[in-house]
């Protein structure tokens, strides 16, 4: 799954795409989008290791895609944004560092955007609906169906009311699918802060919706990544600042796009592995290989708590901790999970 980062032009994007992804923007898609893959380090890879000594470790990724910078006219902004239909998520970059700055007045334009970049998409397909059922055709009774969808849902976007997936009707959902609209994607808010800044959660408390925004001083912190370990702790005690959890913000975007981790485990490897959380045990399998869902029998769950705790496989069994799950199970943050299938 895409995170998309996004805002306006000069509030410091591109330094949080290089500062989580360690990937130097490249200046000659300035007018485009660029993506990088950003590792999510597990505190529970260590210790599974110690259990099974793979030969291999590999750790999940999320994907995050640096967008051109918005203009503050909104001349343009709907196709730039296009870029990112696709996420997942959008983390919202909001420029916080100079002394005028009005953070809560550009998330409120920032919101402008969106309804008119949804707005724009929602009113070309019903001009197209109205010019199509003119015409004779054997499916215009479906198009006029779909155009009484789509009118009440471009008459709330044009009074500035983003609806909700909750808000729409089941023939709504259904007819606004394909245009993935930004207004209904979560949203993870990050104020880019001088690094003196001393109240910043006086500047968080301000955003709406709890959880969803963090104050981050980005440049210090792509600084503070340039500089080797000792030196860096040196820095950080001889100013007496609190670094950023880098680690702790993947997991926060993880937690915002709906995702969880699961394990698979063994001698050979152990592997982290992304899935949408509520997802079953069959599209876990899936996530691996198409053949493990096609052919899929049971998933040999264990938790991964339980697993460290007891320090091997053969523990949990005497415990009756192995559990024989089908395919409809729900998979869980931390499940360690071993498919059987036919091939």
């Amino acid at each position: 799954m895409k995170i998309g980062l996004v805002s306006y032009q000069g509030s410091g994007k591109s330094t949080l795409f290089e500062w989580l992804t360690q990937i130097r923007p490249d200046p000659a898609l300035a007018h485009s989008s660029q993506s990088a893959m950003a590792v999510i380090p597990d505190h529970r890879v260590e210790p599974l290791c110690e259990i099974y000594h793979p030969k291999k470790i590999t750790l999940a990724q999320l994907e995050l895609v640096d967008t051109p910078g918005l203009s503050r006219t909104h001349e343009g902004n709907a196709s730039r944004l296009a870029q990112i239909r696709e996420a997942g998520c959008l983390v919202v970059v909001v420029a916080a560092f100079e002394r005028d700055a009005d953070p809560i007045s550009d998330l409120k334009s920032f919101e402008e955007d969106l309804l008119l970049a949804d707005l724009e998409i929602v009113t070309g397909r019903i001009e197209r609906l109205r010019e199509s059922i003119r015409k004779p055709r054997p499916d215009r009774d479906q198009q006029r169906a779909e155009l009484a969808a789509l009118e009440p849902v471009a008459e709330s976007l044009g009074r500035g009311e983003s609806l909700q997936l909750d808000e729409l009707t089941d023939e709504q959902q259904r007819m606004t699918r394909s245009f993935q609209m930004l207004t209904q994607k979560p949203r993870f808010v990050i104020l880019n802060v001088a690094e003196d800044t001393l109240d910043t959660e006086s500047l968080v408390a301000q955003v709406p919706g709890e959880g969803t925004c963090i104050a981050i001083p980005l440049r210090l912190e792509l600084e503070l990544t340039q500089l080797e370990p000792e030196e860096r702790e040196q820095f950080v005690s001889d100013m007496e600042i609190q670094a950023t959890d880098r680690d702790g913000l993947l997991r926060m975007l993880m937690d915002v796009s709906n995702q969880l981790i699961f394990f698979t485990a063994g001698d050979k490897e152990v592997r982290t592995w992304l899935l949408r959380k509520g997802a079953s045990a069959v599209e876990a399998a899936g996530n691996i290989h198409t053949d493990m869902a096609r052919g899929f029998i049971r998933a040999e769950t264990m938790k991964s708590e339980d697993l460290i705790r007891l320090g091997s496989e053969r523990e949990m069994k005497a415990g009756n901790l192995v559990r024989q799950e089908p395919k409809d199970y729900i998979v869980e943050e931390g499940d360690v999970l071993l498919f059987r299938f036919n091939v």
